[in-house]
Formats: structure tokens, C-alpha cells, sequence
């Protein structure tokens, strides 16, 4: 994991091309002046509208007869905006540089680092969590559009010539609904493993598929629900020019329909070339063959005997320009034509008799390859608003409403609830050395005496605690303490002196609460 950097030259981000085209297409309204993203205002027409050109969309909204929400008036002509917060860096402000809009370009320009890092071999990857700006004209819809947002970004550099995965199997089997290019003009997602996905050609290769599988197993594991989560590959006209293939894991949210959260792409080599276009550093990696391969090479062989009275001090510049040019660049000396050459900014001709050739074989042991880059982008914030959203549940208890966050036990903020049932030496004491227990095994415990019982249930429930402790006068004469599930409400007894290893197989989940000790009988008030 690395940390670069919020504010970047501009530069970085002239290679990146956030200058020419991070952009978003905006239209005003001609009466009040409110300013909005034009294609959100078609969204209920076109389903993808971020593939439609200015021109198109400004079409959409006329032949649909959309005026501006706000008072109605006419809209005007479809126009980008740049979302990048641009400020000046150094003494004079003579330096333009940019809030970061991904943290992605901090891994890119570190590349040499990262290499000479993971001591210059291929797969290889970066990893970085922080904040990214965005100057949204509308931030809205709580933490779903931000204009400061935490990313979670990882660049994995892998060899363009080979996007196999060596631990692929491992993900093979699982089944997902693909929301392919197919499918979405079908209307409907087609369930299948991962496996069948590359085989078909719908996930472009193996690497790819790999990192949208562990991103599926990582969303699930957090809590966000399966029947709302769907992985979409992004349209022939939607997707990038420079990759090969793109996921978005997008969500079902009641109010606001499907988010995206999550992007996989195989950028390809784009972003390492258009850095080495403009910095003019080397961003290669050179790859070690097996087995060397001998070749045979022609080589070319100035006259420097001849060329040195000739043209002096130019001479070495004249001779390294001739060496430089290949066989092909010299077939006019086979005609007995002169060779053109450009030295330090003058033209000269040289006669093919100043130049011979050497057929040699050489022994090639590697070659310079680019690496191509697959990148799994999460966003945060919309993560964590997605599991708060699809944990969320409602019931009622002895006419009493009661919410409900079903939160996973691994992101559960508290994981166990200690509560003696009344507040009172005897039972706080068992309770705090409990609690003390608990603490020592690494779990995130809280203690509350605070009100009746029924309503500490409530309050961890509210919360997402998945288990409650309940200490009582039967731990007091029988050794005994009560377990609470979140979900079911269900109580367990158990041996005090098994609790913590009860709880912690419960947590991990390695045994069903139901197995966990004898049932408190049903029926019981809490």
C-alpha cells in the first residue's frame, strides 16, 4: 500500500487526459439560470446515458420536451465542465497544479518505485485508500455524490502477453449474474460461473474475472445484499477507448435505483505509455525469456577511417547515426544511392561505400514489454451507505416498532453486549470481568446498564450487534449466562465458563446459533 500525494502538477494529469476529457455535460436553464447535469435529466429515458455525445443528449431533451425542473423554462445547449479543483502551487503561484480526482495517477507515476520495489519482475501491485475531489455542480443524494469521497483503488501490473491467473481456480465455480452487453439488451441478467464467463468471451480473460470475482466475494462478505447487486459490463460506445473490458458492481437502492460502487477494468497499457509520452521516462519492464533465443542480426559497420577526416568532430555523431539506422532505412545503398542522415540538426549524404554490413548471431535473453493494468476502483463511501441500506430492517415486538441493522458480524461496529440485568454489584461485577474476557479475545464489546433490558436489546439491535450477553441471578447460582441473536431473537443458555469460545464460533461462524446451548423457552418478554 502506498500513499501519494492529493495535489498533482499539471502534468500528470495532461498524461492521464483528466485535462482534456474529465468532464461532465452540463446544460442551464435559460430563465433562472440553475445549472444541471444534462444526463440526468434523461435518465428516465436513455438507461446508460453517459455513452451519448453533447449533441445527442441536448436532442433527447428537446425531442422529449424536458424543461428545467426547477421553473420550466428552456434549456440551454449541452456544454462539458471540467471536475477537477485546480489551484497554484509554490512562492509567486507559478506552478498550476490539480486536487487529485482518483488516487489511481499516485500509483502510475510511482511505477519505477513500485518496480525496482517488487525487484523488477511481473505480477505486481499497488494499493491506495484516501481521499479524491471532484467539483460536482450538484453534489446530492446523501454520500452517493460528493465532491471529497474516499477511494479505495488498486493497480495490478500483470504481462500483456499472458492474462491468465495462476490462482483462477480458486474462483472458477462461483456463480453470478452477468449483466453483459447481451444481457442488457436482453433486459435480464444471466447467472453463470466465472468459469463459463472467459470461456464464452463474456469477461474478456482470466485476470480480469479473477479480480470481479474477489470484488462479488468481498461485497458479499460485507453485507450487501445478493438479490440487489449485479455486475454490468460497460457498452461497446460506453467503454473506454483504451480497455479491453469493464465491470461496474452496481446496487439496488430503493430510492435511487441501481449505483454503481465498484468499477473493474483491463485498462491495457494506456496509462504507463501516455506518462512515458509525456515525462519521457521509461516505463517498461523488462521480461526474462525461459530459455534464451539465439537470432542472427545484421549490423551495420561505418568507415570511421574514412569518415574522420571527412567530417572531423562530427564524425563519431555521424557514425552513431549510421548504426542507429536499420537494414531496411540502408536498402538504398544497395542501389548504389547516396544515405540521407540528419546530425545535430544539418542533413548529410553518405556514399554506401562508407557503410558495410555484419550478419552475427546474438543471444536474446528477454525483451522490454509494457505492462498492462487491471484495476479494481471501490467507492467508499457508497459502500458503506449501500450495507447501512440493504441491512436496514423494520419489524414489530409486542406492538412496538423495532429497526434493525442485519449488519454482517465482520462489520458490525459492536460485535457483543454485555448487560447485567439489573444494575447491581452482584451482577456488574460478573458482568465486567466478562466483558474484560471478551476484550482480551480481540472482540469489540460494549457494556450498557443504562434503562430496562428490553430497551438495551433495542438500542444494540438499532446498532447491528449481533449478540447480546445477558448476565443474571442464574449466572449468580447455577453458572449460567444468557446469549441474545439480533435477528431472530432467540435466547441460548450457556456454561459461563464457555462463553467466550461460544461467542467467537458464532462470530466466525462456524456454528449456528441454534446449536450453540439450550433455548430459552419461546414466548418470553424481553
Amino acid at each position: 500500500m502506498i500513499e501519494a500525494p492529493t495535489i498533482g502538477v499539471e502534468g500528470i494529469y495532461q498524461a492521464s487526459g483528466h485535462l482534456s476529457g474529465f468532464s461532465d455535460p452540463l446544460t442551464s436553464c435559460k430563465e433562472c439560470k440553475e445549472v444541471y447535469r444534462a444526463d440526468h435529466l434523461i435518465k428516465h429515458i436513455i438507461e446508460v446515458p453517459d455513452a451519448l455525445s453533447n449533441e445527442q443528449i441536448y436532442k433527447c431533451i428537446q425531442e422529449n420536451e424536458i424543461g428545467c425542473p426547477e421553473c420550466g423554462g428552456e434549456l440551454s445547449q449541452v456544454y462539458e465542465f471540467n471536475l477537477m479543483f485546480k489551484t497554484m502551487i509554490g512562492p509567486g503561484n507559478k506552478m498550476t497544479g490539480y486536487l487529485r480526482p482518483e488516487t489511481a495517477q499516485g500509483m502510475f507515476i510511482n511505477f519505477p518505485r513500485l518496480l525496482r520495489y517488487f525487484r523488477d519482475s511481473l505480477p505486481f501491485a499497488a494499493v491506495q485508500i484516501g481521499k479524491s475531489f471532484r467539483n460536482e455542480i450538484s453534489p446530492r443524494q446523501g454520500v452517493i455524490r460528493l465532491r471529497e469521497f474516499t477511494q479505495a483503488e488498486a493497480e495490478i501490473f500483470i504481462d500483456p502477453r499472458d492474462k491468465s491467473h495462476p490462482r483462477f481456480a480458486e474462483v472458477a465455480d462461483i456463480k453470478m449474474r452477468f449483466y453483459s452487453q447481451a444481457a442488457q439488451e436482453r433486459g435480464e441478467a444471466e447467472e453463470m460461473t466465472f468459469a463459463k464467463a472467459v470461456e464464452r468471451g463474456i469477461v474478456a480473460h482470466q485476470a480480469l474475472a479473477y479480480y470481479v470475482a474477489r470484488t462479488y466475494q468481498f461485497l458479499l462478505a460485507v453485507g450487501v445484499a445478493p438479490d440487489k447487486l449485479r455486475f454490468r459490463q460497460h457498452q461497446s460506445d460506453e467503454m473506454a477507448h483504451y480497455a479491453a473490458d469493464c465491470w461496474d458492481a452496481e446496487v439496488f437502492l430503493d430510492r435511487l435505483g441501481w449505483i454503481e460502487i465498484v468499477g473493474v477494468a483491463d485498462r491495457t497499457d494506456f496509462d504507463l505509455k501516455a506518462h512515458t509520452s509525456v515525462s519521457k521516462v521509461n516505463l517498461s519492464v523488462f521480461v526474462h525469456y525461459d530459455q534464451p533465443v539465439k537470432r542472427q542480426k545484421l549490423v551495420v559497420k561505418p568507415d570511421f577511417k574514412a569518415l574522420g577526416p571527412r567530417f572531423k568532430a562530427k564524425a563519431k555523431a555521424v557514425g552513431e547515426a549510421l548504426k542507429a539506422l536499420s537494414p531496411e532505412e540502408l536498402k538504398g545503398s544497395k542501389a548504389n544511392e547516396m544515405i540521407s542522415l540528419t546530425v545535430e540538426g544539418e542533413t548529410i549524404e553518405i556514399e554506401p561505400t562508407l557503410v558495410s554490413f555484419e550478419s552475427v548471431e546474438e543471444e536474446i535473453r528477454g525483451e522490454e514489454v509494457v505492462p498492462h493494468v487491471i484495476e479494481p476502483s471501490f467507492g467508499i463511501d457508497r459502500i458503506i451507505y449501500t450495507v447501512l441500506d440493504h441491512s436496514f430492517y423494520q419489524d414489530a415486538v409486542d406492538g412496538e416498532p423495532r429497526a434493525v441493522l442485519r449488519f454482517k458480524s465482520a462489520v458490525a461496529p459492536i460485535e457483543v453486549a454485555v448487560l447485567p440485568l439489573m444494575d447491581r454489584k452482584e451482577l456488574s461485577d460478573t458482568a465486567k470481568a466478562i466483558l474484560q474476557e471478551l476484550r482480551t479475545r480481540g472482540m469489540r464489546v460494549d457494556y450498557d446498564t443504562s434503562g430496562s433490558i428490553g430497551r438495551r436489546y433495542r438500542r444494540n439491535d438499532e446498532i447491528g450487534t449481533p449478540f447480546a450477553v445477558t448476565v443474571d441471578y442464574d449466572t449468580l447460582e447455577q453458572g449460567t449466562v444468557t446469549i441474545r441473536d439480533r435477528d431472530s431473537m432467540q435466547q441460548v443458555k450457556v456454561p459461563r465458563w464457555q462463553i467466550a469460545d461460544k461467542l467467537t464460533a458464532l462470530l466466525c461462524g462456524l456454528l449456528k446459533f441454534q446449536d450453540a446451548g439450550d433455548l430459552v423457552a419461546s414466548g418470553k418478554k424481553e
